[in-house]
Formats: structure tokens, C-alpha cells, sequence
């Protein structure tokens, strides 16, 4: 499609999506960077991961244009600590720290930063600058927020709300039999990472995988689900609108 069709298509399709239901809060699970990377053709498939993370700040401003102000960006699993190569972990890491958490500490960037995953088990940098992150946006005023899961597996996430429930309820004398009795959905979610935060509406996933791969497991039990073809780097607004306008046509059962 030629450029100023594109541009007009793109301008009718976003009008047309925020005149209908929009969801509170977006989950992205950002796949195919290095797919991308080799069907470009690049030698080094690690500058895809480039690419995609220099995209997430693109992304969020979509997502700002259309008010949307919940969005969890899945940028790294514990998978991938575990599997990849340690070259290219290191590379990821730093995209982490300069690219994604450098621009969105940005005075203009009008996100506040929250975190998910096993944080303070990544390289003492990453950490720093994640948690740096957090420190420079928290008084953000947009209502604006962002969460990177980074170092983040959902099953990894229920153990350890479970773990600091039981934690929290013995330390004020409550016996594991009288938790088990009275243990509730309600009970769980304040040790959840996104404590505080919507669940969320709907999930993107790029790339063409239709999974969810450990992300959000307890969170996105009623979330509307949508995958995209196009590798992450290459997600294109329109892409994303599509997405919107398809949640937009659901009916939400809620499990009903």
C-alpha cells in the first residue's frame, strides 16, 4: 500500500476504533525479533532485538493516542535467561537498560514505569536501571501506566504471591489449615506483580504463535486474545488498530 494511502487508512481506521469500546489495559508479548532479523537479512540476529526494543516507545504512543492507559510490554522471560546464549543475553540486557528504560525516563515520556519478573536476579545494571526507572516516573501525572516484564515467568509469579500470602498470614498468627479454609481469588492478587493494576483486556501477541507463554497466566484468565502475523519489529500501526477494532467486535463472557 503506498504511503499516503497508508497514512489515510491508518487515520480512518484509529477513528474508527475510538469510537467503540477500548480497552483499560493491553498486553503485549513482543515475538519475532530475531525472526525479523534474519528475514531481513542480517548477519547478527541479536540487532533484532534492537529493532524491538527501539519499537516499544513507538508502540506506547499508539497506544497513548488512544487513551489506553494500562500496558504490560513482555520483553524477556525466565526462558530466556535460561536458554539463550550469554552473548546475547548481555546484549538484551543492555537494550533493556539504555533503550527501553533510558526513553521512558524521558521528562516528555509520560509513562510511570512499574516492573514484573525476578528483578534483582538480573545483572546488577539492568536492575539499577529498571529500578531507576521506577524512581524517575513515580510521580508521573498522565494516569499513564507501563509495566516491563522482564525476567518474568507466570508461574514463576503465582508461586511466589502464594509464597508471600502464606508469609504475611503467619506472621500474624494465622495457622497453613485456617488459610486453606478461607483462602480466596481476592486473597491472591494484592502479591500479585500487577497489584493494583486492571487485568488485562486484551492480550497481542506477534509473530504468528498462538500461546501465551507464561505471561500473565493469573491475570489474563478473561482476556481477549489476538495474534498478529507480523514479527514484532515490524508491527505496524495499522496492525495494532486492527487488533483493537477485533476486540472492539467481542462479546466478553468473562467465562459465563
Amino acid at each position: 500500500m503506498p504511503d499516503p494511502l497508508r497514512s489515510f487508512y491508518t487515520h480512518r481506521l484509529r477513528r474508527h476504533v475510538m469510537a467503540g469500546p477500548l480497552p483499560r489495559h493491553v498486553g503485549l508479548i513482543v515475538d519475532g525479533n530475531r525472526r525479523w532479523a534474519r528475514q531481513m537479512g542480517m548477519a547478527n540476529l541479536s540487532l533484532g532485538h534492537k529493532a524491538g526494543a527501539e519499537h516499544v516507545e513507538e508502540v506506547l504512543s499508539w497506544c497513548e493516542a488512544l487513551g489506553i492507559k494500562h500496558v504490560t510490554v513482555f520483553l524477556c522471560s525466565t526462558e530466556n535467561l535460561q536458554r539463550r546464549g550469554d552473548t546475547e543475553v548481555a546484549f538484551l540486557m543492555q537494550l533493556i537498560e539504555q533503550v527501553v528504560a533510558g526513553r521512558l525516563t524521558k521528562p516528555d515520556a509520560g509513562w510511570q514505569v512499574h516492573l514484573a519478573g525476578l528483578i534483582d536476579t538480573l545483572p546488577d545494571s539492568t536492575t539499577h536501571a529498571l529500578k531507576e526507572a521506577v524512581e524517575a516516573t513515580r510521580t508521573c501525572t498522565t494516569g499513564a501506566h507501563v509495566t516491563l516484564a522482564v525476567g518474568y515467568g507466570g508461574r514463576q509469579e503465582v508461586i511466589e504471591a502464594l509464597r508471600e500470602l502464606m508469609y504475611a498470614r503467619a506472621g500474624s498468627g494465622e495457622s497453613l489449615t485456617e488459610l486453606a479454609d478461607t483462602l480466596s481469588v481476592d486473597d491472591v492478587a494484592p502479591y500479585l506483580y500487577t497489584a493494583g493494576q486492571p487485568d488485562p483486556d486484551l492480550v497481542i501477541r506477534t509473530s504468528g504463535e498462538q500461546r501465551l507463554s507464561n505471561f500473565l497466566l493469573w491475570q489474563s484468565a478473561y482476556s481477549e486474545l489476538y495474534f498478529c502475523e507480523a514479527h514484532w519489529p515490524a508491527f505496524r500501526e495499522i496492525d495494532f488498530l486492527r487488533a483493537i477494532r477485533s476486540f472492539a467486535t467481542r462479546e466478553r463472557r468473562y467465562g459465563h
